[in-house]
């Protein structure tokens, strides 16, 4: 294939400008994603906490409620993957977008009929999961085909760390909405959230190289198989899967206790725990920063167990805490604080390793395989959550699945990626034998 010009970018084949920001389809993606991961993340405590105050629903309903939501993570990524390999990353966003919209507004419609109940709440938390799998592998894959492999870290840093703020900042919102306003406009502040990222993606106009398609395309499970053998062939992958895992498992139990334990054995009112978890959401705009410099000047795999450990360890003072007081709160408001931007840095790390190490055609299926295997865990974690939460109650069940969150930095630890420098690796230096290919 005849090179690219210096001004070209190798995967997206397209001219882009040094700075990203100046790239108007780069900041539209920036938006929309922003949008999307900020109503997508609110949905996931928007609809357990209508559960929760409207319909008054106990630990299991709220446990069943989430896992329902976070069960296309186990059932769909690696079907997503090889689909999103074959099409316009913007085709697919902007279809996500809308259906979602199209779900949280209809839960607000049930509402303001009087017609909401545990069935509409259901239908919607796994509609908004399915179309979020698709959302989420496809912007992952359309940032390699927009911009230079020289820019990749920089636009990761900046898709990342939104995502990141939105992880936390999302619930915050959720949280504030709910308790402060009602169950119908929580819902329609959601729906507003895709629309807007629906507005933004659909705007970009940039023509987007996809991967050559044969004349009879393969079978999905062989392109499946593709990225599975992929990520388990590579040492860095295979561990970021796993440590992936351990994290979104007890991540996801943790939540849905957690929830519980600041609304109900803490006594916080809506504003308290919506600026609780808002804090998290600062710490990841810390982090952001942190990103841009400190994997560069202490090695990619020092950063990450470290702000692994120092993230996920923070999480055990949770548990000690007592009553609604001022000191609670602030307490809070510093743990979240250094969650986000320990989660911050090694969102944005690891999937900079991801995105370096990984051939263009199969950027889509190796996102959806991560995704699959950190991800695929978390509807039982959410059960397992509200099981602990009944069994032993509140505290008890927190402390356990704060514990289980600090396996997620002992594997990377264990592992050649805590020993990865300073540069990342590239696929395209290496000789052709030591590139493991499809």
């Amino acid at each position: 294939m005849p090179s690219a010009p210096p001004s070209a970018a190798p995967d997206s084949g397209r001219p882009g400008p040094p700075n990203l920001w100046r790239d108007g389809d780069f900041r539209r993606l920036w938006l929309g994603q922003t949008a999307s991961q900020l109503g997508e993340h609110a949905g996931l405590v928007i609809l357990p906490l209508i559960a929760v105050l409207t319909l008054d629903s106990d630990a299991g309903q709220v446990g069943a409620l989430r896992a329902v939501g976070l069960a296309p993570l186990l059932l769909l990524p690696l079907f997503v993957g090889a689909w999103v390999d074959r099409w316009r990353t913007r085709t697919v966003m902007v279809l996500a977008d809308l259906g979602r919209a199209l779900a949280l507004g209809g839960v607000a419609v049930a509402a303001l009929l009087g017609g909401l109940g545990p069935p509409v709440l259901l239908v919607a938390a796994f509609a908004v999961g399915t179309l979020s799998v698709f959302f989420d592998v496809a912007y992952q894959a359309s940032l390699v085909r927009l911009v230079r492999r020289d820019q990749l870290v920089r636009g990761n840093s900046a898709l990342e760390g939104s995502r990141s703020a939105a992880q936390i900042g999302g619930p915050a919102l959720g949280g504030m909405v709910v308790s402060l306003l009602s169950a119908p406009t929580a819902a329609a502040s959601g729906a507003l959230c895709f629309t807007l990222s629906f507005l933004s993606i659909r705007r970009m106009r940039s023509h987007e190289a996809v991967p050559r398609r044969s004349g009879r395309p393969p079978r999905v499970w062989r392109r499946i198989h593709e990225g599975l053998r992929f990520v388990a062939g590579d040492t860095s992958l295979r561990t970021v899967g796993l440590a992936s895992a351990a994290f979104q498992f007890s991540f996801a139990a943790l939540m849905t206790v957690y929830l519980l334990f600041l609304t109900r054995e803490l006594r916080l009112p809506g504003t308290a725990v919506g600026l609780a978890l808002a804090a998290t959401g600062s710490g990841a705009l810390l982090g952001a920063l942190l990103a841009a410099r400190l994997p560069r000047r202490f090695g990619h795999g020092r950063v990450l167990v470290i702000a692994a450990a120092l993230g996920d360890g923070v999480l055990l003072c949770v548990p000690a805490l007592h009553g609604p007081s001022v000191t609670t709160i602030t307490a809070l408001v510093a743990i979240n604080l250094v969650f986000g931007a320990g989660g911050q840095l090694v969102n944005v790390t690891t999937m900079a390793v991801r995105q370096a190490v990984t051939p263009h055609a199969l950027q889509g299926r190796a996102a959806a395989t991560i995704t699959f295997a950190g991800m695929g865990l978390t509807p039982l974690g959410s059960l397992l959550g509200g099981r602990l939460a009944e069994g032993w109650g509140l505290r008890t069940a927190l402390l356990a699945t704060a514990t289980a969150m600090l396996l997620s930095p002992l594997l990377m630890a264990l592992s050649p990626l805590a020993h990865l420098g300073r540069a990342l690796p590239n696929p395209e230096d290496e000789p052709p034998s030591a590139v493991r290919h499809p």
